[in-house]
């Protein structure tokens, strides 16, 4: 399945540095967030950041149309997993809030859709028992600021399929990023020696 939407869970700065970054590469992005204030402040962080992109010339008004063209949000994880082929948490780093939002995944997401944790310190092993596509479960660390150049690290459990990964390279590189495949050992973090790919 090809890669053309992305949901994002969760209007925290990170979620909204990803949403920028996934429409401004050209994906249709829907941002999702269960309050409707930092929903709203995350869409208008996204606008300022154009806006400052336009003043300085490093974005032209076609392009700024462009990305918020291709910006939508919605106010529950359902909504967005109805439309996203690839699903990225951005909300709490907690164990039990990347568990619960699996588990949504798992009963809500599209035949084939990419689930990933962009926590830092969750094992994807851990959430991948969550839901019955293990396979399609990996984690996706992106270093600061998400929307310049620089590295994303593609974390793959024990069941990570090689389809999964290959899927988050190309994103990765649509992003402009250097694509780093961690391999995560069972019931650890991701310790394992890291590929590039180039």
């Amino acid at each position: 399945m090809e890669i053309e939407t992305i949901g994002v869970i969760g209007a925290s700065r990170l979620g909204c540095e990803i949403a920028y970054a996934a429409a401004k590469s050209g994906y249709r992005t829907v941002l999702e967030d269960v309050s409707l204030h930092r929903l709203e402040d995350g869409t208008s962080w996204i606008r300022e950041t154009l806006d400052k992109g336009v003043g300085n010339g490093s974005v032209t008004q076609n392009q700024r149309a462009a990305v918020l063209e291709k910006l939508v949000t919605a106010r529950s994880v359902e909504e967005v997993c109805r439309l996203a082929d690839l699903l990225i948490t951005a909300a709490s780093e907690e164990l039990e809030t990347q568990l619960e939002l699996f588990t949504l995944f798992d009963k809500f997401a599209k035949p084939g859709a990419i689930l990933a944790s962009g926590a830092e310190e969750v094992s994807i092993g851990d959430l991948a028992a969550m839901t019955m596509s293990a396979e399609n479960c990996v984690g996706l660390r992106f270093a600061p600021p998400v929307a310049a150049a620089g590295r994303l690290e593609i974390v793959q459990g024990p069941e990570t399929s090689k389809a999964t990964i290959q899927h988050c390279m190309a994103f990765g590189r649509r992003l402009g990023k250097e694509a780093v495949v961690l391999d995560e050992s069972i019931g650890s973090k991701a310790e394992a020696k890291a590929r590039v790919s180039r």
